[in-house]
């Protein structure tokens, strides 16, 4: 194996296991404030060290783990404040996503859209919530890509991750993951009918739905 085989090899390993630990993380495992141990990690992955470290650092600047009092590295936990803040974000960068996307969005992103939706309806009622999960977060960002705007599909990817973890333990019942996946199907049948007013109605009442959990936790932590 040449060099550039082999660094090639050590970036897969790098992403392989930093693609890991982002999804364990987004699904509670390991849960907020919990101390990441390299050593720990390493063995758990069945990797070395390095790939692990250098997949802390890309969490770190992600925002989905933090350094600790004792220099220890943590998976972030988010304050009422923070929630509050994702909340506005969210409503102020996903209308921009949607009404760029209801100009220039081509006909294949809208049949991926719809493909995932029909995914994400049978996730909602099997019950499979963390695939159920990982579709939602990728509609969103599939939108974005859509409306060919990388640098704020970016941006919406890391308050993707930071609402999975803000929302942690949340009770989602059938019935409104169901209605969830309508209000997703309302949005695309906006985006392919090029009305931006309609899409961006729908999506404002279903970003105040979805981070309806997000913000209670808040509410009941202030009191």
């Amino acid at each position: 194996m040449d060099d550039s085989d082999s660094l090639k090899a050590r970036e897969k390993l790098a992403d392989t296991v930093y693609d890991r630990l982002r999804t364990g993380i987004l699904r509670g495992e390991p849960p907020p404030g919990a101390v990441l141990d390299q050593r720990q990690l390493a063995e758990s992955l069945d990797s070395s060290r390095t790939p692990v470290r250098e997949a802390l650092r890309r969490l770190l600047q992600e925002g989905l783990v933090e350094i600790g009092p004792r220099r220890q590295v943590t998976v972030r936990d988010f304050t009422p404040k923070h929630r509050r803040e994702i909340h506005y974000l969210r409503g102020a960068l996903e209308p921009v996503a949607v009404r760029r996307a209801c100009e220039v969005m081509e006909v294949d992103d809208l049949d991926r859209l719809r493909l995932d939706l029909i995914k994400q309806r049978r996730a909602a009622r099997e019950g499979l919530n963390d695939e159920f999960l990982d579709l939602d977060e990728r509609f969103h960002l599939r939108i974005a890509e859509g409306a060919q705007l990388p640098i704020l599909r970016a941006f919406l990817g890391q308050l993707g991750g930071f609402v999975r973890v803000a929302t942690l333990g949340a009770k989602r019942p059938p019935e409104i993951l169901d209605e969830i996946v309508d209000e997703h199907e309302r949005i695309v049948d906006a985006i392919e009918a090029r009305d931006s007013d309609t899409a961006v109605a729908v999506l404002e009442h279903h970003l105040n739905r979805c981070d309806y959990s997000m913000l209670r936790r808040r509410k009941e932590a202030v009191r």
